[in-house]
């Protein structure tokens, strides 16, 4: 029998039904119905400024200030007649969220009357504070000035709510020194720096009519959904986003049942629900299921340009947290939220492409005759091998840590998977002489009914990081609450850093009169033999490979984020991003010191919360049920009968542990050094540490304590019960 507490939270739920929404709109009229998309300014403006704005997205070319008033009135017009009143310039500061900075159409007249006005200024140029966010030293607390820019290449969309609706219009942050506060900037600045170089290397494969290049990715979001009954009695999930004390159910994941299963009714409905609300924003939702842990779901879109997608993602997890609350449920985002089952990921498919060549990842059905395939492909397996560690770094968080190298996720080594088909080409291209593409053949399945269908020429390895599947490279590292930003700015540019070596080195040798071909499979073997290294598709997880990969290869094992983020402050990672204009030393000093310290205070705030929890709440608990035994062993003394101690004198031992546990941490959270690198190594070392001893403490106790005695909502109750 559970406590009270607990008990009542069960009632609470056993009585949720399925919240009542409206069926869901036909695709045809809800799809994008809330985005001022290019087909509503084509409705919406004179024809001349809708060719300028137009041209401007798709080339990329500089937006025509002289039209920015005419967009802003037609924008105004067309959400205030879908019942807008406010305009927000939403931005992407260095904390993985989304900020907002909302101010009304209104525009009061000197005669008392009010009209609504937006006018081109306020479109193109907002002015939140620029001292209140993450900013890693470059701005001072006294330095407030801070600029939102309108980015015309991702398109504004209404945020409803029950309390009204909100022009929402996409920008860029930076200081009033220039420097880039956010997310958005080095992402437009690496698709400029891979659209650059790509251009240069297919014109010299004698492209003559090339459109302009962007990447693109898909991001498969993970979320785990509890009740939110149990989440108002774990105050860990709600503050830290994950459990600090749990003891395992005796059934967790292991006989595979959660995985692809029936959709629990209740949560089918939400999930309908976001994706209702996805289509109205133009979000390609297309895949929903239950992933490998009990609790634990999946959505994943289409892929898109990489700056839409980003801004997509983003939207995603608003819509996914803001609707989970309205269905009595919490959406937890991140990476680890309970032990001893799957945590979350985010999965970036990325490739890169344009509307004339298409997909340049696409390696076609005989990959050893596609030479632009082979050579863009190339420029990818260099730039993961030279920059592995950074991609390490990128997605360095204190709650992804928990996830990889867990054997439920990719090891921290950043290493290539091609499949068997891909890998053997580039073997061949090592060993000088390319002959043929492996085919997948044709899948037999030996039952007449049944119809034969292509097999792919490679398998899949869910145990790399980086894997090739099909046209695209999966990022599979990356953690289920990150910004997908990040991990894409580093992607485009190792690419364009190698695209720019290759182009090198073609040009050297046209030069010299080798011909296109000749000197195309000298650059491609000479990556494959400096650089074959970081190619690999065993098993990913088993400890043969990490010794192999680390003392023969010499790629890197980056465990913690204390380990991978120092990678930022390197000279060649620092050279890298100056000398593609995507990030300027000091900028990349920022993201140091801003992700340095929010990894320091995610620990931190942990470990303070577990102090807390156990002194307040599980040590007054177990102390009560101690108290109730000590009883009961003395009144079953008083009648002749010999009970046994060994159980009170455990718990009393454990409880003990907890206090002395609890004032270890305490003592250690009150030494942390001064300096970055000092105290992530401090939290990685020490404290992730001594928070591990008082956790094996609690949940040892749980496991021993009356079930009506324990305060905290159980693993079996929040992962179960729905």
């Amino acid at each position: 029998m559970p406590s009270a507490e607990r008990f009542a939270a069960l009632q609470t739920i056993q009585r949720r039904k399925p919240v009542a929404v409206a069926a869901p709109t036909p695709l045809a009229e809800s799809w994008a119905s809330d985005v001022f998309s290019l087909d509503t300014m084509k409705e919406a403006l004179p024809r001349s400024v809708f060719k300028s704005i137009q041209k401007t997205i798709r080339e990329g070319g500089k937006l025509d200030p002289a039209v920015a008033d005419t967009v802003a009135n037609a924008m105004k017009d067309w959400a205030s007649s879908r019942g807008a009143l406010y305009y927000a310039h939403v931005f992407y500061p260095l904390t993985n969220l989304t900020a907002e900075k909302h101010d009304g159409f209104i525009v009061p007249k000197s005669d008392g009357r009010a009209i609504t006005e937006f006018t081109g200024k306020l479109l193109v140029q907002g002015e939140p504070d620029g001292s209140s966010f993450p900013n890693g030293g470059l701005r001072s607390t006294f330095e407030a000035r801070g600029y939102t820019a309108w980015d015309v290449t991702s398109p504004a969309w209404l945020m409803r709510t029950p309390n009204g609706v909100t022009l929402c219009i996409p920008t860029v942050f930076v200081s009033w020194t220039g420097e880039a506060l956010d997310k958005k900037t080095p992402l437009l600045r690496s698709n400029a720096a891979v659209n650059a170089q790509a251009q240069r290397l297919l014109r010299l494969l004698g492209e003559t009519e090339v459109a302009r290049i962007s990447s693109s990715c898909g991001a498969e979001q993970e979320y785990f959904l509890v009740d939110n009954a149990f989440m108002a009695l774990r105050p860990d999930l709600q503050l830290a986003g994950r459990s600090l004390f749990g003891a395992p159910p005796a059934k967790g994941q292991q006989f595979d049942d959660h995985y692809f299963g029936a959709i629990p009714e209740r949560v089918q409905v939400f999930m309908q629900d976001v994706e209702d609300q996805l289509y109205r924003l133009g979000v390609p939702a297309k895949t929903r299921h239950n992933e490998v842990a009990p609790g634990q779901f999946e959505i994943a879109p289409v892929y898109e340009a990489a700056n839409v997608a980003t801004d997509h993602q983003q939207l995603i997890m608003t819509v996914l947290k803001a609707t989970a609350k309205r269905h009595g449920l919490t959406c937890l985002l991140h990476e680890k939220p309970f032990a001893g089952v799957n945590g979350s990921g985010k999965h970036v498919n990325w490739s890169i492409g344009n509307s004339t060549q298409g997909n340049l990842l696409d390696p076609g059905k005989t990959p050893h005759e596609n030479l632009q395939f082979l050579l863009f492909c190339g420029a990818v397996i260099r730039g993961v091998h030279q920059y592995g560690p950074l991609l390490r770094a990128v997605i360095a968080t204190a709650s992804n840590d928990h996830r990889l190298g867990a054997n439920e996720a990719p090891p921290a080594i950043i290493s290539v998977y091609l499949g068997s088909q891909l890998e053997d080409v580039f073997n061949q291209i090592k060993a000088g002489e390319l002959k043929s593409s492996a085919s997948g053949g044709v899948m037999q399945l030996g039952v007449d009914s049944l119809p034969e269908f292509p097999k792919d020429a490679g398998d899949r390895n869910r145990t790399s990081p980086f894997a090739f599947t099909g046209n695209r490279f999966e990022f599979r590292a990356v953690g289920s609450g990150q910004s997908v930003a990040g991990p894409l700015v580093a992607l485009n540019t190792i690419l364009a850093d190698s695209l720019a070596w290759i182009a090198d080195q073609l040009e050297a040798r046209l030069a010299k009169g080798e011909s296109l071909s000749a000197a195309s499979f000298a650059v491609l073997q000479q990556i494959t033999c400096d650089h074959g290294a970081v190619i690999f598709g065993g098993d990913g997880y088993s400890s043969a490979w990490h010794e192999l990969a680390v003392k023969e290869r010499g790629l890197e094992n980056l465990r913690t984020s204390a380990d991978a983020l120092p990678v930022l402050q390197r000279d060649a990672i620092r050279e890298l991003f100056s000398r593609h204009n995507v990030l300027s030393p000091v900028e990349l000093e920022s993201r140091f010191e801003v992700y340095a310290e929010q990894y320091c205070l995610a620990i931190e705030v942990e470990a303070r919360l577990a102090v807390r929890l156990a002194r307040t709440s599980l040590y007054p608990a177990v102390s009560a049920y101690l108290a109730e035994l000590a009883a009961s062993i003395q009144e079953q003394e008083s009648i002749g009968l010999t009970p046994s101690k060994a159980l009170a004198q455990q718990i009393a031992g454990l409880n003990q542990q907890l206090l002395d546990r609890a004032a270890a941490l305490e003592a250690a959270l009150g030494s942390a050094p001064h300096g970055a690198d000092a105290h992530m190594r401090h939290c990685a070392d020490t404290l992730m540490g001594l928070m591990g001893e008082l956790r094996a403490a609690a949940d040892t106790l749980e496991t021993l304590v009356d079930d009506a005695a324990w305060p905290l909502p159980t693993y079996q109750e929040m992962l179960f019960v729905r």
